[in-house]
């Protein structure tokens, strides 16, 4: 959609005439591209959207002792070569935790003393819901959306009828669950169930129950994609759990084959040391 943005021409004075109205505002500030539409009317959601996965803040030092520090380390990451251009680090989001019941305090603590050995993610297992975050990718018909996903554990996907049926009454449990979607106004509404209680809501060993109902919403607006979830699991957890609003950008960099994720490293592990990767 980068074709639709216009370069500002003149300045904007104090009154803004019609023709300029639609690239840019009084304040001279150039507008939002439009959201595209399928033939259907619904906001046109298929892309590659580029969702700031990813470990960027990460700065890894190798320390005296064959030891390596990811984060936290107490000397500054080493600077970039001269003639190098580094892209900036991605803004760590702000701790985002779950309530829970007092009753299941202690093994939220001890799953997090134990990430290195309980984490699913770290045996390359997948995230699920809604920690896996906002797709990668989406195809959009009518009828139905599909969201593919490129995380740190390899490729997943989902496919969610959008034409108004039920949920499934003949399916396990699963990580990625049973999906339906609706619309509401612009706003895609998934509501997936079925959820194995085998993964985590966040990296910090925030597990749930099998009985954990999350709900998405996808908005596009131009070229972005806000996405958003909540759980509910009133089993575990003492109030409905929002997690980290997400926002997506349209990439034209295509997903490509994964590297194969392989549980090799943590039988080297001397300690329980981790670092705090929220998602």
């Amino acid at each position: 959609m980068g074709s639709m943005r216009r370069a500002m021409i003149g300045r904007a004075g104090p009154a803004c005439l019609a023709a300029t109205m639609l690239i840019m505002g009084c304040s001279g500030a150039l507008a939002q591209p439009s959201t595209p539409r399928l033939a259907d009317g619904h906001p046109d959601l298929n892309g590659t959207w580029d969702n700031g996965s990813g470990y960027d803040f990460l700065h890894p030092q190798q320390l005296s002792g064959g030891s390596v520090c990811v984060a936290g380390c107490e000397s500054a990451p080493p600077a970039a070569k001269p003639g190098t251009a580094k892209a900036p680090p991605r803004v760590r989001p702000a701790p985002n935790f779950p309530k829970y019941r007092a009753a299941f305090l202690s093994k939220v603590k001890d799953l997090n003393d134990h990430q290195l050995q309980a984490d699913p993610v770290l045996h390359c297992r997948s995230p699920g819901l809604p920690r896996i975050g906002p797709p990668d990718k989406i195809v959009q018909r009518p009828g139905e959306v599909v969201f593919l996903y490129d995380d740190v554990s390899g490729s997943f996907w989902r496919i969610i009828p959008t034409d108004g049926r039920a949920h499934r009454k003949d399916v396990e449990d699963s990580t990625l669950g049973d999906s339906v979607g609706h619309w509401e106004g612009d706003t895609l509404v998934v509501e997936a169930t079925h959820l194995s209680d085998d993964t985590w809501l966040t990296d910090n060993g925030a597990f749930h129950s099998s009985e954990m109902r999350v709900t998405e919403r996808l908005q596009r607006m131009g070229d972005t994609l806000h996405w958003e979830a909540v759980v509910d699991d009133p089993k575990v957890l003492e109030m409905p759990w929002k997690a980290t609003p997400r926002i997506a950008k349209l990439s034209s960099v295509e997903l490509v084959e994964p590297t194969p994720c392989v549980d090799q490293d943590i039988s080297h592990v001397v300690d329980n040391t981790h670092h705090d990767n929220p998602r």
